[in-house]
Order: structure tokens, then sequence, then C-alpha cells
């Protein structure tokens, strides 16, 4: 009897294994097609909108539908056609993306209206002029600008010590309960109103000098206050980036723990001790409401912060267009003229706060 060999066993059908990291791909215009399908459908929406209602033609409302309908539309497509993987990467893309766009939709406004605004104003009388005797047109904010810059100097010559000095005991000396109480102040400090600090310096010098007094080291001291915690806290982050190992090797050299400090720690953070103070600059050049409180205003040229009432960039801006005489557009004029100009100073204070940064960064090549 012949033995039959047995039957082979059927293949088995193995399932296809589906990479996401192969999955299929969109093409590269895909999501600028997406893009303007959606923004094609908020138009035909709002322009049958403007057609029944007899209004015009809403372009904000079509950005904002277009854009809101772009982050469901292109998961969907990407889930559709490249899987999970890249349809999660493609939707956190889009909203991180209009986060964006949204963020600066209210900074490129404001920029845009005070320099189409100001500029009707922005000429050498503005800066050459006070408004001492002027009433109607003309007129300038010299003595605002000269409050500006002695005021917010005297704050930056009062705090910068004190702050820096601070964050080099916290970072190099600082231990235990007292170190703990002043890093719990210095957060507290961050986050006072402003006007509590002009009320503050108004409070202090009226105990010397009588109630009443308002002077610019009054509004220099107010300022001084809200920078401090500023330098504290930019300074200490940037004394803690510096490797210990710097430290330990100037101290295996018999370097003293000063002397360290000064020639090793100090040089290799500058350039971010530098843009944080500049930064804290910015912070406090633009407040109104503690100069108002503490320095006062006034219409004529002081140059003594210790004498006499003294003007501010906020605070002019706050009082030509708070009290508008005739013809109300000059005053107009003047306060977003003088609100330009506010805005770049500041501009000014991040282009050298980045420079420094740049020309004392520590030279990692030889």
């Amino acid at each position: 009897m012949t033995a039959t060999a047995p039957a082979p066993a059927p293949a088995r059908q193995t399932a296809p294994i589906r990479n996401s990291l192969t999955a299929g791909k969109l093409p590269n215009g895909a999501p600028w097609i997406i893009l303007g399908s959606t923004l094609a459908l908020g138009a035909i929406v709002f322009g049958i909108v403007a057609l029944a209602d007899g209004s015009a033609f809403n372009w904000i409302g079509t950005l904002v539908v277009g854009a809101v309908l772009y982050v469901p539309v292109v998961w969907v497509f990407s889930l559709l056609v490249e899987g999970r993987r890249r349809a999660l990467d493609r939707l956190v893309t889009a909203l991180v993306t209009g986060a964006f766009l949204l963020a600066m939709i209210p900074l490129v406004s404001v920029t845009v209206t005070v320099v189409g605004l100001g500029a009707a104003r922005f000429d050498a009388d503005f800066f050459t002029m006070s408004m001492r005797n002027v009433t109607g047109e003309g007129g300038g904010a010299l003595h605002a600008v000269m409050g500006t810059l002695l005021m917010t100097g005297a704050a930056a010559v009062i705090s910068i010590p004190i702050g820096l000095l601070t964050s080099i005991y916290l970072v190099e000396y600082g231990r235990g309960r007292l170190a703990r109480g002043i890093t719990f102040l210095v957060d507290v400090m961050t986050g006072i109103p402003s006007i509590v600090a002009g009320l503050f310096a108004y409070s202090l010098f009226a105990i010397f000098l009588g109630p009443g007094t308002r002077t610019g080291i009054a509004g220099a001291v107010a300022l001084a206050v809200l920078m401090i915690p500023v330098v504290v806290r930019s300074s200490e982050e940037m004394l803690r980036l510096v490797p210990n190992e710097l430290r330990e090797a100037s101290y295996a050299l018999g370097v003293p723990k000063w002397l360290t400090i000064m020639k090793v720690v100090l040089p290799t953070s500058i350039a971010g001790i530098t843009t944080g103070i500049m930064l804290s600059i910015s912070r406090v050049i633009g407040e109104t409401a503690p100069l108002l409180i503490a320095a006062g205003f006034t219409a004529s040229m002081n140059y003594n912060v210790f004498d006499g009432r003294m003007q501010s960039i906020p605070v002019f801006v706050y009082t030509q267009y708070a009290n508008q005489g005739n013809p109300a557009d000059a005053y107009l004029d003047r306060a977003w003229a003088a609100a330009l100009t506010l805005i770049l100073i500041v501009m000014l204070l991040n282009l050298v706060a980045r420079l420094i940064a740049r020309i004392f960064a520590p030279k990692l090549g030889r």
C-alpha cells in the first residue's frame, strides 16, 4: 500500500501592516488649496448675507470663518490620506499657526493705527517745543521726552545696583529662611499694581517734604519699585545658567569667591543680564498711573528731578487726550505723536539690548 504525501497547508493570508510613517502623503500644495477653499466658502456665506441685508461685505468675518473651518477640514483630509500620526501633526500645526496670527492681529493693528495717526505731528516743532503758553495748535513734547529720559535714567540708577546685588546674593550666597523670604517678596513685588508703587513714592516724599509734593525723583522711585523685581528675576536666571565648573575651576586656582563672581560669573552672564535690564526699562517707561501721582504734570521744561513737577510721555498722552481744547484735533494729534515717540523709544531700547547681548555674548570658538 503506497503512502500518499499530505496536501500542503493553504498559505495564511496575513493582514498588511499599516505603518503611519510610510502612509500616503498629501501634496505639498494641499494645505493652501484647503485654506483657499475654506476662505472661498466663507466669502460665499458672507456675500449672500451682504446681498440679503444690503450691507457691506464682511472681510474680517470671512477670514475668521475660513481659518476656523480650515482646522477640522485639513485634519479630516490628512486622517483619510496620511493616517492619525500626521493628521495630529497637521492639527497642532494649524492651531499653533492660528494662535500666532491671532496674537499678531492686535499688535499689527496698534502699530498701523499709531503710525498712521501719529505721523501728522511727527515734525521738528514737536521735538523742539514744550507746551508752555500753548492752548491750541502748535507746541510740542520736548518737556515730556526729557522728563521721561531723566526719570527713567534715575530709576535705572536706583534699581539696577539693588536688583543685581540681590540676584548675586540669592545665587551665590543665599541660603535658608532669609533667601526664601527675599524670593517671596520679589515674587510679591512682581505682581503689585503700578499705581501702588506711585502711592508708595508719593507717601514717602510726603512724609519728609510735606503733602502735595510731586517731583521727578518721586516718579523715579516709583519706577524703581517696579523695575527692581524684574531686574532681580532676570539677573538671577542668567546667573544660574553659568556652569558650576567655571566657578570650581576658579576656586581651584585659589581665586576668592568675590573675585570669581566679578571676573568669571558676571562676564559670562553679562549679555543676558543686560538684556533683562533693558527689558525692565522698556516695561516701566510707559507707566502712567505712578508718574501721574508721584511726579504730576507740567507744561514747562524741567531738567531738575529734585525740584518741581516733571512731565513724562505717558502722562502727556493722557493729559492731551483727557483735556482736549479748541481745536480738539490738535490735542489728539499731539497725543498720537507722543504715543508713536514712546513706541520708537521702546523699540530702540530693545534693539540696543539685542546689540549688547550679541557683542558681550561669550565666544564659544577659538
